[in-house]
C-alpha cells in the first residue's frame, strides 16, 4: 500500500509540473506570479502546490510543497504562496474540486474588469455561459482565510470565477479539466472582447442548443484528450 501511495504522489507531481509548462506555453504566465495545486492523492485534507519565486514552467519533484487546509505547509522547504487562501478555501467547500489554477491570463483579467457575463460567442464560451462567478471584494491579493472564502463563495458550483481587474480561478476534478477549462476560458474571453469590439454581434444560439454543445465539450475524456496533447506539444518543442 505504502508503494501504491508513493507512485500514486509521484504520479500526480510529474502531472502538477507538464501543467505548469503548458500554462506558460498558452501563455497564462505573468512572472513568478500564479499558481496551480492539485490534492494529495488520497488525502483530501492536503494538497500539493506550486511554490512562491518559481514560474509555473520551474516546478519540480523537489520545490512542489505539501499544504493543509488551512493553508499550513506540511512538507517542503520553498516559499508559500501568500495567496494559497484561494486554493485551502475553495478546497474546502468544494469536496468536488481536485485542482485549482489561480492566473493572470490578459483576456480573461480584461473581461473581469467589464463586469459583462460570459456569452457563447465561441465553442469554448459554451462552456461558460451562466455558469461564470465574479468576486468583486478586492483587487489586493488573496492573502487571508475571510479573502479566500469571499472567492469560494463567488465561485459557487461553478468552474470558474473571474476575480475584477485580478484574473481567473479555474477549477477541475483534476489537473487536465483544470488546465484545459482555463485555456478555453481565455479563449471564450479573447473571442468575446473582439466581438463586443467590433459591435453588433448576431442572436446567440438556442439556450438548449448550448446546453447541449456544453455537455459535449464538459465530457471528462474531453479535457483529458486535450490535456495530452498540449503534453506531447510541449515536449516536441523541449525536445
Amino acid at each position: 500500500m505504502a508503494k501504491t501511495t508513493t507512485k500514486a504522489r509521484r504520479d500526480i507531481k510529474q502531472q502538477l509540473i507538464l501543467a505548469g509548462k503548458v500554462l506558460v506555453a498558452e501563455g497564462h504566465d505573468d512572472f513568478t506570479r500564479g499558481h496551480i495545486s492539485v490534492r494529495v492523492p488520497g488525502e483530501p485534507k492536503l494538497f500539493f502546490m506550486k511554490p512562491h519565486s518559481m514560474g509555473l514552467d520551474e516546478i519540480t519533484h523537489a520545490n512542489i510543497l505539501t499544504i493543509d487546509l488551512e493553508g499550513n505547509v506540511v512538507a517542503g522547504a520553498a516559499r508559500r504562496h501568500s495567496e494559497v487562501y484561494i486554493h485551502s478555501e475553495i478546497f474546502k467547500a468544494r469536496a468536488d474540486v481536485n485542482c485549482v489554477i489561480h492566473t493572470h491570463s490578459p483576456y480573461a483579467v480584461a473581461l473581469s474588469s467589464t463586469g459583462r457575463p460570459m456569452r457563447a460567442y465561441s465553442q469554448p464560451g459554451a462552456l461558460f455561459a451562466g455558469a461564470l462567478g465574479r468576486y468583486t471584494g478586492t483587487i489586493a491579493l488573496i492573502r487571508s482565510h475571510a479573502l479566500g472564502a469571499g472567492v469560494a463563495e463567488a465561485l459557487g458550483e461553478h468552474r470558474a470565477v473571474l476575480l475584477k481587474n485580478h484574473g481567473p480561478v479555474v477549477t477541475g476534478k483534476d489537473i487536465a479539466e483544470a488546465v484545459v477549462g482555463a485555456i478555453m476560458l481565455e479563449n471564450a474571453a479573447m473571442v468575446q472582447l473582439a466581438v463586443e469590439a467590433a459591435g453588433d454581434p448576431t442572436p446567440e444560439f438556442s439556450a438548449d442548443d448550448i446546453a447541449k454543445l456544453k455537455s459535449e465539450i464538459g465530457q471528462p475524456e474531453q479535457f483529458q484528450i486535450n490535456f495530452d496533447y498540449l503534453v506531447r506539444r510541449v515536449r516536441r518543442r523541449g525536445s
